[in-house]
């Protein structure tokens, strides 16, 4: 772990969030301990629900190496990251999150994930978003033809 980088996520939550705007996250991913990108939450700035510090920070380093996974990078984030980017990390395949505040911390000041964790354990029906299944096989067509495709990529 790289204390620098870390301290870096968080000297762009403070930067970034000091004008009330943008929520106070930030994250730097590392490959080969360089800094080789920066993300802050950009939530409001960009009317994007998913511009937060870590996914912010995943796709300008998936564009700087260009590739989809970051499984010899490390991430440093301001603070533990919510279900949204915990996802994200995964899918990115990153092995190391070092990171500053949990999300109990997140939650005294005002960002609460803990719902949505709640939200996955609970059968679809009884969420509080309605998911409303239809067309399953048209849908599972498409599976189909994916599965038979001799030229995929898997990711």
């Amino acid at each position: 772990m790289n204390v620098q980088f870390l301290n870096r996520a968080i000297e762009i939550a403070s930067r970034e969030s000091k004008d009330g705007q943008n929520g106070p996250f930030g994250a730097v991913v590392a490959f080969n301990d360089t800094l080789i990108s920066e993300g802050w939450n950009q939530v409001v700035e960009t009317n994007d629900p998913t511009a937060h510090a870590e996914i912010v920070a995943i796709r300008k380093a998936c564009r700087k190496l260009g590739r989809f996974e970051l499984n010899d990078c490390t991430l440093y984030t301001s603070c533990e990251p919510c279900p949204m980017c915990l996802s994200a990390i995964y899918w990115a395949r990153i092995p190391i999150v070092c990171y500053a505040s949990t999300k109990e911390d997140a939650e005294k000041a005002g960002f609460d994930d803990d719902f949505i964790y709640k939200e996955l354990v609970i059968p679809m029906d009884k969420r509080q978003v309605r998911f409303v299944q239809e067309l399953r096989t048209q849908g599972n067509r498409v599976f189909d033809a994916w599965t038979h495709n001799p030229n995929k990529r898997m990711y």
